[in-house]
């Protein structure tokens, strides 16, 4: 088993090599281990497919179940695993902190920061307020003896505040504010995406597989984007094709589903004996 700082070491040079890589979101072990097996070089996890696969809704878990799930994927395999914390569970850049060194303690080689409340009265913290979050998280990465990749995330997309001009404002302070990577969910047109990365000096991460995205890992590299992630949608994929193939047994009385299975000793031959 490779080391966290080695994990870390491996997972910053994906970040500084020619073009893009793409790190899918697992939700439980076994698709991470899938996905190993697949030939990815990164995990990340995914807030609202663990969620999902424990029967809760997004952002509705606590800390240390967070934490407890986080542990397992980085025990998973081999790959160096980024985190999705959500707001790092608080408003305080102090909490934001301590939710940091939990992470590192659980053995990732990064983590990411947003900017979304999770609250309906104020859906996104002022920007001076959430520099200061990610200065925090900064602050303890910065001071590890091995790579952290910070990931610093402006939400006003993923709300459906097309504010691009805010967007690059808020990406461009937390860069300053020490993040290592800089993510807006929600981007899917070439002209907002370019904006992006050419505002700012941090590798950009772009969520792949929503609606609205028809670029290509291609497409995006030569954009200059540096990593592609999935985010809740191979979780929501597995889902939507429980959920149709249980309705079809409910509602028809029918199997057709079972013609497009993947076999089960494909399946099997993907896990260790």
């Amino acid at each position: 088993m490779q080391t966290q700082a080695e994990r870390g070491q491996i997972f910053r040079a994906l970040h500084e090599r020619l073009g893009a890589f793409v790190i899918p979101n697992p939700w439980d072990v076994g698709t991470a281990r899938i996905l190993a097996k697949l030939g990815f070089e990164a995990l990340a996890t995914t807030s609202a497919g663990f969620a999902f696969s424990v029967g809760t809704r997004d952002n509705s878990n606590s800390r240390d179940e967070v934490m407890e799930h986080v542990r397992a994927i980085v025990e998973a395999t081999e790959l160096p695993v980024s985190a999705d914390l959500g707001n790092a569970f608080g408003d305080d850049p102090s909490v934001v902190a301590e939710t940091f060194r939990q992470a590192v303690a659980a053995g990732l080689a990064g983590a990411s920061v947003e900017d979304m409340t999770g609250r309906r009265d104020e859906l996104i913290y002022d920007i001076g307020l959430a520099t200061e979050r990610v200065r925090a998280a900064s602050e303890v990465t910065r001071a590890l003896g091995f790579p952290f990749m910070l990931t610093a995330r402006a939400e006003n997309y993923l709300i459906g505040r097309q504010d691009l001009g805010d967007t690059i404002k808020r990406l461009q302070a937390y860069q300053e504010a020490g993040a290592d990577v800089l993510y807006a969910p929600g981007l899917t047109t070439r002209e907002d995406i370019a904006a992006i990365v050419t505002s700012v000096d941090r590798p950009v991460n772009v969520i792949a597989g929503i609606a609205g995205m028809t670029l290509t890992v291609a497409e995006l590299s030569g954009l200059g984007v540096k990593r592609i992630s999935t985010g809740s949608t191979l979780a929501r994929a597995a889902i939507g094709a429980f959920v149709r193939a249980a309705r079809e047994i409910n509602d028809n009385g029918t199997f057709t589903f079972g013609a497009d299975l993947m076999s089960f000793g494909e399946i099997n031959a993907m896990f260790k004996p």
